[in-house]
């Protein structure tokens, strides 16, 4: 199963892929632990080690591919971040979402994520 989701953000490109990619800057919005290097190969954990996985690649202020591990399965997650005009859009694709865990993955996305970050940038 796959997810593709677009949310508005008012902040650059560069502001929201530090947010992405900082782990301090990652507890500040989430309000949980992260293990995060900007490196690709590495391992990274959020919300407290609830979503664990490897950096696959970075380009600044683009794009941020990853993979996300389920027990013994793999997901893909790209993330791509774009301006429009005073906002930037930002662009989360998931695929090989294993069936059991899709809703809890899609409501993660809109309320654990992209919605707690475009609250970080407008508040």
């Amino acid at each position: 199963m796959e997810i593709t989701l677009t949310k508005k953000i008012k902040a650059t490109p560069e502001e929201i892929y530090r947010a992405l990619t900082n782990p301090f800057t990652i507890q500040l919005w989430t309000d949980q632990d992260a293990v995060m290097e900007e490196k690709e190969g590495k391992d990274f954990s959020l919300f407290n080690g609830d979503i664990t996985g490897k950096n696959m690649e970075f380009r600044p202020n683009e794009l941020i591919r990853q993979v996300w591990y389920f027990d013994d399965k793999e997901s893909e997650v790209v993330i791509k971040i774009f301006q429009d005009k005073n906002y930037s859009q930002v662009r989360v694709e998931q695929t090989n979402i294993p069936a059991e865990a899709y809703e809890n993955i899609l409501s993660g996305w809109k309320e654990s994520l992209l919605g707690p970050l475009a609250d970080f940038f407008e508040a």
